[in-house]
């Protein structure tokens, strides 16, 4: 699984899907690790300026990634690409590692082909970019800190539903 831990992500994750799907700050930022109204009033101000600043250049999704992303945001696109190469799954957790699933969506439909949703957090930007992505999550428990918690816990239905799967096939065959 894929989820990120540091401090921040959510307002560069917030400017990357408004990057892509569109919108301002207000449209993508949420509470983070509890921000209150002024400090999301903030970081949704920070948002429209980096979209501002970098405005013509946004059009590619790599380039957007470029300018308003980071290296751990490049890095999640990079994991993700590597394991759809050697065709293992991917479960996506949070809303940073949803975000840059999105810049691989958006410069290659049926690049997240191999991608499942583990599960959605509480920040409203994520619901949202999921929706756009058409990932449905496989668990809302509403987990707002990522770190690979959701995927952690989702890892064990997915086994448990590959293993159904091919029980089932098992038991057509005899």
């Amino acid at each position: 699984g894929l989820g990120d831990l540091g401090v921040g992500n959510s307002t560069i994750a917030a400017a990357l899907c408004a990057a892509l799907f569109g919108g301002n700050g207000v449209d993508w930022v949420g509470p983070g690790s509890g921000a209150d109204a002024a400090t999301m009033a903030r970081k949704a101000e920070v948002v429209d300026r980096a979209l501002a600043f970098h405005g013509s250049g946004l059009g590619d999704p790599l380039e957007a990634l470029r300018r308003v992303g980071g290296r751990e945001f490049a890095a999640i696109c990079g994991a993700i690409l590597a394991a759809r190469m050697e065709k293992i799954p991917v479960l996506l957790d949070g809303f940073v590692a949803t975000a840059a699933a999105a810049v691989l969506q958006a410069a290659s439909p049926g690049t997240l082909d191999h991608c499942l949703l583990a599960g959605l957090s509480p920040e409203p930007g994520h619901a949202k970019a999921a929706e756009r992505l058409g990932l449905r999550p496989l668990l809302d428990f509403g987990i707002s800190h990522g770190e690979g918690v959701g995927a952690a816990l989702a890892a064990g239905i997915v086994k448990a539903a590959a293993l159904t799967s091919s029980g089932m096939a098992m038991a057509v065959r005899l």
